[in-house]
């Protein structure tokens, strides 16, 4: 059985286990180990750990070897900056190329979310938040530009901490908008209002760090749901 578990697969567990925080900043990533905690050869765990170190997840120390990476405060800042590039592009290539289903699924999403922020908890509304913003990624017709918009909302989730927003309403308002722009094929329209949804959302993200220089937080559950955001 344990020759039968991609690459793939375990890199998307042992990512997952580095986001989450039960594999935390600058702990050793040894193959044997992990072999044993996902239930597989050590083949494909040196091939997932190739991946993540090559995604910024896994950096590799002399005399230590791979090791969950502990990034600075200037390189979670630097992803939020990068963030407010790519999401009004991703948004603009939506409005030009979606199709009848990603708008099917985004205007049940923003249904969702405007009922979520009446009456839901502050889980739910990450949770359909990542949704939306993964939809929309994928609506753009560009794999790389989606991959790299994947690759990105999981290193901020990495990093950050989201506070549950006091403008919830407000915010799947603004989803809204960016979805009818989407819808008529106002890509400026889109871009914008994208824009300015990110701007307004940054007071949201309360990085992760200890008393050193490392980012995380100790205190957060392990195993926990990811948020998708």
């Amino acid at each position: 059985m344990r020759g039968h578990i991609s690459a793939h697969a375990v890199c998307t567990a042992i990512r997952e286990d580095i986001v989450s925080g039960a594999l935390a900043p600058g702990s050793r990533l040894i193959e044997e180990i992990l072999a044993a905690r996902y239930g597989v050869s050590r083949v494909p765990v040196r091939e997932a750990l190739r991946t993540l170190q090559s995604e910024g997840f896994v950096t590799t120390r002399h005399h230590a070897g791979a090791c969950v990476a502990e990034p600075t405060e200037q390189e979670a800042a630097d992803l939020l900056d990068v963030r407010a590039l790519l999401e009004p592009l991703g948004a603009a290539r939506a409005a030009a190329r979606r199709s009848q289903e990603h708008l099917k699924v985004l205007r049940g999403l923003v249904r969702l979310g405007r009922e979520r922020a009446r009456h839901g908890s502050p889980a739910d509304l990450r949770q359909l938040d990542g949704w939306f913003h993964e939809t929309l990624a994928r609506a753009a017709g560009s794999p790389g530009l989606t991959a790299l918009l994947t690759q990105l909302r999981r290193k901020i989730e990495w990093m950050y901490a989201v506070e549950p927003p006091a403008r919830a309403g407000e915010s799947w308002d603004e989803h809204g908008a960016v979805l009818d722009a989407v819808a008529r094929g106002d890509a400026e329209r889109a871009r914008a209002l994208m824009a300015a949804h990110i701007e307004r959302s940054l007071p949201v993200y309360r990085l992760r760090r200890p008393a050193g220089d490392g980012v995380r937080d100790p205190k957060r559950p392990v195993n926990t749901a990811r948020a998708r955001s």
